[in-house]
């Protein structure tokens, strides 16, 4: 017998199963630091107390795709560590503010299992829930996951594909954002002069700048979230694979194109919801990323007149700068295309 785990291959998993995912995590100042020194987000809320406070905070909030990174980061041992790829979100809610010192955990129910026709893979559905120490919920969300068996030969577990939701609707978000003092937010700190009413549907917004990926920042970030992956982490495994080298975990795609979006978007502060989000090609060390964002919709939401909803979507690309726009051709995405996630953001009227 051994004490060391391999993590769960794909006949390991059940419908129905609820994982409960070590450890625990509090949050500190140290790790804000460190992620914005990785990334550089600049949104002026979750950077300065003191604006936080002013518009009704009881401080700055950690950003929210750190709170995203390290609950999903609780999920890869048990969920993903022999996993091929993540494939996607869906249905994803930033439920309640997260400070330092605040304590974040997380559990999983297996909610979908199909198995390729190969018969080397399968398709893992769960459904996470990030929680406060108190058990007060601040993220909630589905995503899938390639996973490898362990023997070919082994009967699937299950043949269930869940129904998901297209999108959150709007009268679901907020409640992760206390109300907004309009008068005390002020555009000039906050780096854009630009409110709800100024972007209009349809809108194609060219975030411009750039950002190289490094071989030891994208391992750095990664262990912030206690993300064990190991092919984010293990080049003489990752040698033997198709790419013959480690992959950037796609979280690390989504936080530069956030970072990035902020020239354009410098007062969509918060993340309400993801609607859903395809990590399309794999990023590796050395790569540039670049970002463009379309405004798919606007909603005012239920009882507030101090935020409106932008709902976005933002696409990275690798090594192609986005004046024009790189999408799709016909069906299939443009080569250079990353990451095409469709999110609601959160905006002063």
């Amino acid at each position: 017998m051994t004490k060391t785990s391999t993590g769960n291959f794909f006949e390991d998993f059940r419908l129905g199963q609820i994982i409960r995912h070590a450890t625990p995590r509090t949050m500190t100042v140290g790790d804000v630091a460190l992620y914005t020194g990785l990334f550089g987000p600049r949104f002026a809320v979750q950077s300065s107390d003191a604006f936080a406070i002013a518009i009704g905070y009881d401080r700055a909030p950690l950003d929210d795709l750190l709170v995203f990174h390290v609950v999903f980061g609780k999920t890869v041992p048990d969920v993903s560590l022999n996993a091929v790829a993540n494939l996607g979100y869906a249905g994803m809610q930033f439920l309640a503010p997260v400070f330092p010192g605040d304590t974040l955990s997380a559990t999983s129910e297996v909610i979908g299992l199909k198995e390729n026709s190969n018969r080397k893979t399968g398709i893992v559905y769960v459904r996470t829930r990030g929680m406060k120490q108190d058990g007060t919920a601040v993220l909630e969300y589905v995503r899938w996951v390639m996973v490898r068996k362990r023997d070919e030969s082994a009967p699937a577990p299950g043949d269930h594909v869940p129904r998901l939701p297209t999108f959150v609707e709007a009268r679901l978000l907020g409640s992760a954002c206390p109300p907004i003092k309009r008068e005390a937010y002020d555009l000039e700190l906050a780096g854009s002069p630009y409110r709800y009413g100024d972007y209009e549907i349809g809108e194609k917004i060219d975030h411009v700048d750039g950002i190289t990926v490094e071989e030891a920042e994208h391992q750095t970030a990664t262990r912030l979230y206690q993300n064990t992956a190991r092919i984010h982490f293990d080049q003489f495994s990752a040698a033997q694979s198709r790419f013959g080298r480690r992959l950037i975990y796609g979280g690390h795609v989504i936080s530069l194109a956030r970072a990035i979006s902020f020239n354009g978007l410098g007062n969509a502060f918060h993340i309400a919801a993801v609607n859903g989000g395809r990590h399309v090609s794999p990023l590796f060390a050395g790569r540039t990323v670049f970002a463009w964002s379309e405004v798919l919709a606007k909603s005012e939401l239920p009882g507030r007149d101090d935020v409106g909803a932008l709902r976005l979507r933002t696409v990275a690309t690798s090594d192609k700068p986005c004046a024009d726009f790189p999408y799709k051709n016909g069906e299939d995405y443009d080569p250079a295309v990353l990451l095409d996630l469709d999110y609601w953001v959160l905006i002063p009227r």
